[in-house]
């Protein structure tokens, strides 16, 4: 049979099929990784969903994390496009070090994370002793801290991202805005900028769904405290031991922002490619 233009249909590649043995470990996997998430979408109360979703502490939480998550990103934007700018674009000493400092947060277990944040910026901390001894400023257990735990664990995802896009750009459009006159914050705004605005704009998304469904370092920094520092992670947590079915929408909410995250990024990691 031919395709509707007249060709023969392409036959797949050898090299594309899947070994036999490899098929069943294949679909055991696919399995584990999907299973539980019918799972909760099979047990979310459906007939109670919408009442569900408007109670006041679901609303509260919800609000709480997307204000901070949002607040982390555009933080995280502030502090690591340059942060990206300088790992890409300037040779230094040691910054291979400084690279992989960045990304440990990635790696490193959130827990740890708040522990070593609350070390730094507690009452007794380093900073947190001096801001609180000079200006009366207390940071844990705040939305401040919030915002600091989330921006912690989420900025490595928006660096690198950027990073990558600006070690990809192409530099004599840049070369050539500076032959032209520009100077070297017009050249990064008017040439740079627009050029890695697909790699920021994934980081920027990669960032806030990192921060939305923070968990370790937020609960360890800023506690779990219902109106004021329970983000919805907490608030899945905390429902476990109470209400089952609420935490059961708190977690399928979460669950849908991960899809449409996913899909909106879907484009830019598979590079445009087409699959059936």
């Amino acid at each position: 049979m031919s395709d509707p233009d007249g060709s023969a249909p392409a036959r797949p590649s050898p090299r594309s099929r899947l070994p036999v043995l490899a098929l069943v470990p294949a679909l055991l996997g696919l399995a584990f990784l999907v299973l539980p998430l019918l799972g909760l979408v099979a047990r979310t109360p459906w007939t109670t969903l919408p009442a569900r979703l408007t109670e006041p502490g679901v609303l509260t939480a919800l609000g709480l994390s997307l204000q901070t998550a949002t607040v982390a990103t555009v933080a995280c934007l502030v502090l690591g496009v340059p942060l990206a700018w300088l790992l890409a674009r300037t040779p230094f000493r040691g910054r291979r070090v400084v690279r992989a400092l960045v990304t440990v947060p990635m790696v490193l277990p959130p827990v740890v994370g708040g522990v070593a944040l609350l070390l730094v910026f507690g009452r007794r901390g380093v900073i947190g002793g001096w801001l609180d001894a000079t200006f009366g400023v207390t940071i844990p257990f705040t939305p401040a801290a919030v915002v600091m735990a989330q921006s912690f664990v989420a900025m490595p995802f928006l660096v690198i991202a950027v990073e990558g896009a600006l070690r990809g750009a192409d530099t004599r459009y840049e070369e050539a805005a500076a032959t032209l006159g520009a100077g070297r914050w017009t050249t990064f705004r008017r040439v740079t900028l627009p050029m890695v605005a697909p790699g920021v704009v994934a980081g920027a998304v990669l960032c806030w769904a990192r921060a939305l469904g923070e968990f370790g370092a937020t609960i360890t920094f800023a506690g779990n405290f219902p109106g004021r520092t329970q983000t919805m992670p907490l608030a899945v947590y905390l429902a476990l031991e109470t209400d089952l079915e609420a935490a059961i929408v708190l977690s399928l909410v979460l669950l849908l922002v991960s899809v449409a995250i996913l899909a909106s990024l879907r484009d830019r990691w598979l590079g445009g490619a087409t699959t059936t």
